[in-house]
């Protein structure tokens, strides 16, 4: 068992907090930091959490052994710099930072300090997402030849706060809610991005924004890929790879559909699963023994299954899309 640190407990922060404590077997949080104490009191006293108001109360607390940041995008570089000096091992939500300067620094940072750290893409999680690369790994496709996907809710509209109108906490429209989720898995499935070119298209800006965004992508190893975002339109997740025998597309949290050459059609339905708690569990997972309590001395850590040089990699293409959506031209993504 990790003893941790929740930092940030708005919204989001909560939704950790409800998925993980007294429900995991790997993770606990004794300590949230928030700049709103008196608020958050009733709630963590339900969890049975201690407040504190600074990030400083868990990084010098030496029971604290990791943090989970939820916290402002814009926050998150030194807020990971500051953890990882510290020695605590860290999970930081998505997007793991603004730039892809900050996520190599961030990254180096921890790895100087021989500390873990995951992101928080808890689509990676999903048992759709998760048979959709073991059908892709199996080699059904045949020749890979392009990769789209589509991912929309209406969270700008159910949860506005001043942040998702910023273009620089919340730039490109949906990137940062939505976006980032189709970025990592496309680098995950067909690996890093040569070139973007992106668009967001607005007709209604402030509370309650009305907007679409998309992005075409050239890949290193040649192939294509597209896909898109709507801020205040149903929930709605697919991802689809082509290749020359058949295509795999996954939709929603648990659906996959595999479509043959020659017309044959076959259909997957997994069990649902709580995707926050199982990313918090595989960053629990990677953490060295000595850091946890009651853990079985001879279990090996298991690494994060979204790599550092996959969390740069997204950042690299998260950068480029900002920049090509605000200097409406094609941007070569940095390696």
């Amino acid at each position: 068992m990790i003893n941790a640190a929740l930092v940030g407990m708005g919204w989001w922060g909560k939704n950790i907090a409800t998925a993980v404590q007294n429900k995991s077997t790997e993770i606990r949080f004794s300590l949230g930091i928030t700049k709103e104490v008196e608020e958050t009191r009733a709630f963590a006293n339900q969890h049975g959490m201690a407040l504190a108001s600074d990030l400083s109360d868990a990084l010098q607390n030496p029971e604290i052994k990791a943090v989970v940041l939820a916290t402002p995008h814009s926050l998150h570089a030194e807020q990971i710099v500051a953890a990882a000096n510290a020695g605590k091992h860290i999970f930081c939500e998505k997007p793991l930072t603004l730039t892809f300067n900050e996520a190599k620094s961030a990254i180096a940072a921890c790895q100087q300090n021989n500390v873990v750290l995951a992101v928080g893409q808890n689509k990676h999680f999903w048992p759709s997402m998760a048979k959709l690369r073991e059908l892709v790994k199996s080699g059904i496709l045949g020749d890979v030849l392009h990769i789209e996907g589509h991912y929309s809710n209406e969270h700008s509209t159910k949860f506005f706060s001043d942040w998702r109108e910023s273009p620089y906490e919340s730039p490109a429209g949906g990137l940062t809610g939505t976006g980032i989720h189709m970025i990592e898995a496309f680098v995950n499935i067909i690996g890093p991005a040569q070139s973007v070119t992106a668009m967001v298209c607005s007709q209604r800006k402030g509370h309650d924004p009305r907007d679409s965004t998309t992005v075409t992508v050239k890949f290193n190893n040649g192939l294509s890929g597209y896909f898109a975002m709507v801020r205040a339109t149903p929930i709605f997740w697919r991802v689809h790879v082509f290749g020359d025998q058949a295509s795999i597309e996954a939709l929603g949290e648990n659906e996959v559909v595999v479509r043959y050459k020659g017309g044959r059609v076959e259909r997957f339905v997994m069990p649902p699963l709580d995707s926050i708690r199982a990313e918090l569990d595989a960053f629990s997972l990677a953490i060295p023994n000595q850091f946890h309590t009651g853990v079985d001395t001879s279990r090996v850590p298991t690494p994060y299954p979204i790599s550092p040089l996959q969390m740069e990699q997204t950042i690299a293409m998260f950068e480029s899309i900002v920049l090509s959506v605000n200097n409406e031209q094609t941007v070569k993504v940095p390696q």
